[in-house]
């Protein structure tokens, strides 16, 4: 396998976690009154359903309300997702041996401050995909920097130590809290389009989590950090 094919895998991949999460909304999946556990574990049926998916790289995470504020290392408890409620959902499924990680934010109802944090999240991502590409050198820090500057230039706060982590064949490295290299996190200054010790590009999940300690909730958005 060339390094061009692990790019076109990783995005195949991610082609088909949108489709699941498109299929989530057309089947109405989200709704007042369903637990968080009830909506993951509807959403796994779904995938096991649509592409016979079993295996996750990482815990599935669905979060409504105040859990919107937890980044991903915690667990917080099992709430039921109320009527105007946000809340988002981060699933990192299998396909074909490759890793998907995909995150998005839904808000019920029209609530306007939920619906700016909704659309805030999505745009700034966005935002920051761009200045990646438009910055050959860039390191992990620098890039989790600007993702900060733009949380608080919406009046926001970022809500993770990382904004992001490599992605790649299942099992791929191992990553944890202590190896920084593998995070866009401030402590790591390696460039983000260098390479692995088998000379293959390095490939990022870009993660826009953005909360409001007065507001007590967070908007989330996820997915590959694809490159010109």
């Amino acid at each position: 396998m060339n390094k061009t094919d692990k790019y076109i895998n990783l995005l195949d991949a991610e082609k088909k976690a949108k489709k699941l999460f498109d299929e989530i909304l057309l089947k109405n999946f989200i709704e007042p009154g369903i637990t968080e556990n009830k909506l993951s574990s509807k959403i796994y049926n779904l995938a096991f359903d649509m592409f016979g998916i079993k295996q996750y790289w990482h815990k599935r995470i669905v979060r409504s309300g105040i859990n919107t504020l937890c980044p991903y290392k915690e667990n917080p408890i099992n709430l039921v997702i109320q009527k105007d409620d946000i809340l988002f959902l981060d699933f990192g499924p299998i396909f074909d041996g490759w890793e998907a990680d995909l995150g998005r934010t839904y808000v019920l109802g029209k609530d306007p401050i939920k619906l700016k944090l909704l659309n805030d999240v999505e745009e700034c991502w966005h935002i920051t995909h761009s200045y990646f590409n438009a910055n050959k050198n860039m390191t992990a820090s620098e890039l989790y920097k600007f993702v900060c500057s733009l949380a608080e230039k919406r009046s926001w706060e970022f809500g993770n130590e990382h904004s992001g982590h490599l992605i790649g064949a299942f099992p791929h490295s191992k990553i944890d809290g202590d190896n920084f290299e593998s995070y866009i996190h401030p402590k790591n200054h390696l460039t983000l389009k260098g390479e692995n010790k088998n000379g293959d590009k390095l490939e990022w999940i870009l993660e826009i989590h953005f909360i409001s300690q007065k507001y007590n909730f967070g908007g989330f958005f996820e997915q590959l950090l694809t490159r010109n």
